[in-house]
C-alpha cells in the first residue's frame, strides 16, 4: 500500500504514535513521518506508507507554518509550559514592546537547540543527557525566521503565527523573545498548520481514520506520491525508457529542455522524481513498485 495521509496529531501523542497506530490500521510495515512533533504540538504530521517513504527526505527541507502561545515572566527547564518552572518575573511589557522585539527575530539567525531535544551529541541524544541533569555545550544552528507576526496578546499571553526554515525550535524560539524581553518565556502552545504543501485544511483526524478503517474506506484518504510533486511538470516514456528506469539506467531523450520531471510510465505509472539534463534522464529518487520474485 502506498501513498501519503496528512494526520492532524493529537496532543499527548508522539509522532511515533501515530505512525504506530498507522501501521496497525493500514497493515503496512513500510511506514514513516516527516518533521517531528512533540507530545504537546498538534496539527499537521505527514505519514508516508509504502513506497511512499522515499519521499521522507524530499520533505524535510520544507518550511513549516505554526500558531505559537508564548508566555511571558515564566522560564522552564523544557522552555515549554509542561517543565519544571526555573523562574518567574513580574512583567509589565506592552503590546509596542513586544512589537518592536519580535522584529529583530525575523530573518536568517542562529539557534542553540534545547537540551530537551533529539538532537544528538556524542552518540548521545540531548533529552537523555537532560534527564540526567546534565547539560552540554551546543552549536549554534543556522535557521530562517520567514514570517513572525503577533495575532493577539493579553499583557501575558501572546499568540504567534510563525513560518520558519527546517530545524526551527518554536520552544527556543518563545524561551529566546521572553530573554530578549528581560522577563522570560516559554512556549505554551503549538500547532503547526502547514509543512510544506501539506495544510491543516486537509488533515484527518485518528478518530475519522479509524472510523473510515471500520467502514472500508480507509484507503480513500491516501494522497497519491506524485501529488507531492505537482510543482514539477510530467513526463511520459515509452516502456524502453520505463525498463531502462527500472534498472537504475538513464535515457537519452534528445530535445528534452533540462530540469526536474514527474516522470510517469505506461498505463501512467509514476516510475520516478527525474532529472533530465543535455537531453538525458536522470533518477533523482524512484517510486514505481517493485515486484517481489
Amino acid at each position: 500500500m502506498n501513498g501519503i495521509i496528512i494526520v492532524d496529531k493529537p496532543q499527548g501523542w508522539t509522532s511515533h504514535d501515530v505512525v504506530a497506530k498507522l501501521r496497525g490500521i493500514y497493515q503496512e510495515r513500510r511506514i514513516g513521518h516527516s518533521g517531528t512533533l512533540d507530545p504537546m504540538a498538534t496539527g499537521v504530521l505527514a505519514v508516508f506508507l509504502g513506497r511512499g517513504t522515499r519521499a521522507v527526505e524530499l520533505c524535510e527541507n520544507d518550511e513549516k507554518e505554526y500558531l505559537a502561545g508564548l508566555r511571558l515572566g515564566l522560564v522552564t527547564n523544557t522552555q515549554d509550559i509542561t517543565g519544571q518552572t526555573l523562574e518567574e518575573h513580574p512583567q509589565a511589557v506592552s503590546q509596542e514592546q513586544l512589537q518592536e522585539v519580535l522584529k529583530q527575530f525575523v530573518g536568517p539567525q542562529q539557534q542553540i537547540p534545547p537540551m530537551y531535544s533529539a538532537v544528538k551529541i556524542g552518540g548521545k541524544k540531548l533529552y537523555e543527557l537532560a534527564r540526567k541533569g546534565q547539560s552540554v555545550e551546543r552549536k549554534p544552528r543556522d535557521i530562517t525566521i520567514h514570517q513572525l507576526e503577533l495575532l493577539d496578546y493579553d499583557g501575558q499571553e501572546a499568540h504567534l503565527r510563525v513560518v520558519c526554515s527546517k530545524g526551527t525550535y518554536i520552544r527556543t524560539l518563545c524561551h529566546d523573545i521572553g530573554g530578549a524581553l528581560g522577563v522570560g518565556g516559554c512556549l505554551s502552545s503549538l500547532r503547526r498548520i502547514r509543512a510544506g504543501v501539506f495544510s491543516i485544511g486537509e488533515a484527518v483526524t485518528l478518530e475519522e481514520i479509524q472510523a473510515a478503517k471500520e467502514q472500508g474506506r480507509h484507503t480513500e484518504l491516501l494522497r497519491q506520491v506524485d501529488q507531492l510533486f505537482s510543482g514539477f511538470p510530467a513526463l511520459y516514456v515509452g516502456k524502453r525508457e520505463t525498463v531502462r528506469c527500472k534498472n537504475g539506467a538513464d535515457s537519452r531523450i534528445p530535445g528534452m529542455p533540462d530540469g526536474t520531471y514527474r516522470v510517469y510510465g505506461p498505463e501512467n505509472e509514476f516510475l520516478m522524481l527525474g532529472q533530465c539534463q543535455g537531453g538525458v534522464l536522470r533518477t533523482v529518487k524512484s517510486f514505481f513498485e517493485v515486484k517481489e520474485s
